[in-house]
């Protein structure tokens, strides 16, 4: 019985032309070969299983070759020809760097570099992962890499150039291999099916290909189990069965119902997939995928960007006519923000649950709108009503006056309000209540806190007592009833903020103040910002306040949205500014950043990167202690 080697390696590539999906990359090569112009450092980067490794023994091959064709590749007659397809040279060496990345490695290849070839042209030098090698490695490398002798030629390959020193990268030619799209994955595997006698179906080809994520060596390696797995006829439902994969048709149904909000059909189709042994979690990372393709194929213009067969192009195409642009995005919204929290939640299925009800919940239309009792209505009234309650707790937090200020003076009147004839309300008493009271009560106890707490006291007491009066099923009370509305609050708001705000500039004080105080103020200052603004907090302290010219300071918001939440409480931060520097002649300046001046947010592993690049030292204590960051 012959040994059994597998499709990725039997139909591993031997020449230029027989690479699948990097035809230009394969174009600049073959011409490279044809008119001698060698570089003396290749860096081949792209995504696993793409053909990196293969290029490059394919393009060592050539360059050694003695007789090249017209067309730049291997003439597989030559003796150095020869020698590589026996697995012989000795002009061609492949180093894993994974394995071996340390300096004394570095330097034992250095040793050979030395040494000219017997038979052919170059020696060449194939560094696989060599994004793996130390910092230590890459240093003593540096040199060599840049002038090596004049017969060596060095050939880098890496899934992750990222982590590559740029000095590395300034000194070799760089190629980036593209991810095997979907059309050419599914004509190599028919190639490859035809020279096995496997008969197959196309969409489970297609599947395979989908499942291959742009992976040449993937796609094959799932093939051969999907081959043995059908015995020799690959059909669409066994390579489901054997890859263990949600058939597409289930997300179909899944929109189609929700677009029905067809909430009991919805459950009972989960049931379905959960009872097979799916998890829900990549039911709700499957659904986001396929909502996804829905919105790409709304348009013409992104419908190449669905990496699947045109029948399934076709199906989206189609529902996508169906479903509005609006439920597409919060949709996919909902399904994102299920995905992040899934790992962290207790009852797994009870959350996945709750999204598609959300999801099915997005076409709903409003019920019960003209007597003000729905849902979605109830939630509106009731924001509307305790919004200037809300301001008022956030501005007591913040040691600033309460918005609601005229409560405790209207309050008496509340005794004299003769019951209102209209029976007719937009929110029932109990719920206009019940709002007054809570907010009420979170103003109350915000303020207590702070140090105007008698004015907050007086403002809760007057509006609770409203609130237990109308409980016990007095009228509905009306602000207009009480002397006051919203645009009067608001108003008064504003101009008593500007005389507060003209009070501390008259402070006279003129202390100088360094741009280390001025971070330090500002870094203060968020920390101490109320519970309720913790959010615009948070992007707060990723900004620095620049001094342009003392004593201005000036802002810079990397979006639209983020300034106008810092416009609105601009006269409160440049008061605490001046306050906490003592300098009353503080002007705050706040504009949106331009692109060139937008700092890009790095996560926690690539300022660990940016530290051991930066920091030789950090580096050592790294490579020392084998350190990850997890």
């Amino acid at each position: 019985m012959e040994n059994y080697i597998v499709s990725a390696r039997k139909y591993r590539p031997m020449t230029f032309d027989t690479v699948v999906g990097q035809q230009a990359l394969t174009t600049t090569l073959k011409n490279a070969v044809k008119s001698g112009k060698l570089a003396h450092a290749y860096l081949f980067c792209g995504p696993r299983g793409v053909g990196k490794t293969t290029c490059a023994r394919i393009f060592a091959k050539a360059i050694n070759c003695m007789q090249p064709t017209a067309d730049g590749e291997a003439c597989n007659v030559c003796e150095s020809c020869q020698a590589f397809n026996e697995q012989r040279s000795l002009n061609i060496f492949e180093l894993d760097a994974a394995s071996n990345n340390s300096v004394e490695n570095i330097k034992a290849l250095m040793e050979q570099t030395r040494i000219p070839p017997q038979v052919g042209r170059y020696k060449v030098f194939i560094i696989d992962e060599v994004h793996m090698l130390s910092t230590a490695a890459f240093n003593a490398f540096l040199k060599t890499l840049e002038e090596p002798p004049a017969h060596v030629v060095f050939i880098l390959a890496t899934t992750e150039k990222h982590k590559i020193l740029p000095t590395i990268l300034s000194r070799c030619q760089i190629y980036d291999f593209e991810r095997m799209t979907v059309e050419n994955t599914v004509a190599h595997l028919k190639t490859v099916a035809s020279k096995e006698g496997i008969s197959y179906e196309e969409p489970a080809l297609t599947l395979i290909a989908e499942k291959a994520d742009g992976g040449m060596r993937d796609a094959l390696s799932i093939f051969d189990q999907a081959a043995s797995f059908c015995q020799g006829n690959i059909t669409y439902d066994k390579v489901l069965e054997d890859l263990n994969e949600l058939d597409a048709d289930n997300y179909f149904r899944m929109v189609d119902l929700a677009m029905d909000n067809k909430v009991t059909d919805l459950m009972l189709l989960l049931n379905t997939i959960i009872e097979k042994g799916f998890d829900g979690g990549n039911v709700v990372t499957g659904l986001a995928s396929h909502i996804r393709n829905v919105l790409m194929a709304k348009d013409s213009a992104t419908l190449p960007l669905l990496e699947t067969s045109k029948q399934q192009a076709e199906k989206f195409r189609q529902q996508a006519a169906k479903c509005s642009a609006r439920f597409l995005y919060q949709a996919l919204k909902v399904l994102n923000q299920c995905d992040v929290t899934y790992k962290q939640s207790s009852n797994k299925r009870l959350l996945v649950e709750l999204t598609l009800i959300e999801v099915a919940q997005l076409t709903q239309p409003d019920d019960g709108v003209s007597a003000g009792r729905g849902p979605k209505r109830l939630k509106i009234l009731f924001k509307r009503l305790i919004d200037s309650q809300d301001k008022a707790a956030v501005q007591v937090a913040a040691g600033e006056k309460p918005l609601v200020r005229n409560v405790k003076a209207a309050a008496p009147q509340a005794d004299s309000v003769q019951p209102s004839a209209a029976a007719p309300a937009a929110i029932g008493a109990s719920a206009a209540s019940a709002a007054l009271a809570s907010s009420a009560a979170m103003g109350a106890s915000v303020g207590a806190a702070s140090a105007s707490s008698s004015t907050a006291s007086s403002a809760s007491a007057a509006t609770v007592s409203a609130g237990s009066a109308a409980a016990k099923g007095m009228p509905r009370l009306k602000l207009g009833s009480l002397g006051m509305t919203f645009a009067g609050l608001k108003q008064g708001d504003r101009e008593e903020a500007r005389k507060e705000e003209e009070e501390n500039t008259k402070g006279g004080e003129t202390m100088e103040f360094t741009e280390e105080d001025l971070s330090l103020e500002w870094l203060r200052m968020c920390n101490r910002m109320p519970p309720s603004m913790v959010g615009l907090a948070s992007r707060m302290k990723n900004m620095t306040p620049h001094i342009t010219s003392w004593p201005e300071v000036e802002v810079l918001a990397d979006n639209q949205l983020l300034l106008d939440q810092i416009e609105a409480i601009k006269g409160r931060i440049r008061a605490t500014l001046a306050a906490a520097l003592h300098n009353s002649d503080i002007k705050l300046k706040l504009r949106l950043a331009k692109q060139e001046e937008k700092k890009p947010v790095l996560t926690k592993l690539q300022i660990f990167d940016k530290m051991k690049a930066d920091f030789e030292p950090f580096a050592r204590l790294v490579e020392t202690l084998g350190l990850q960051l997890n």
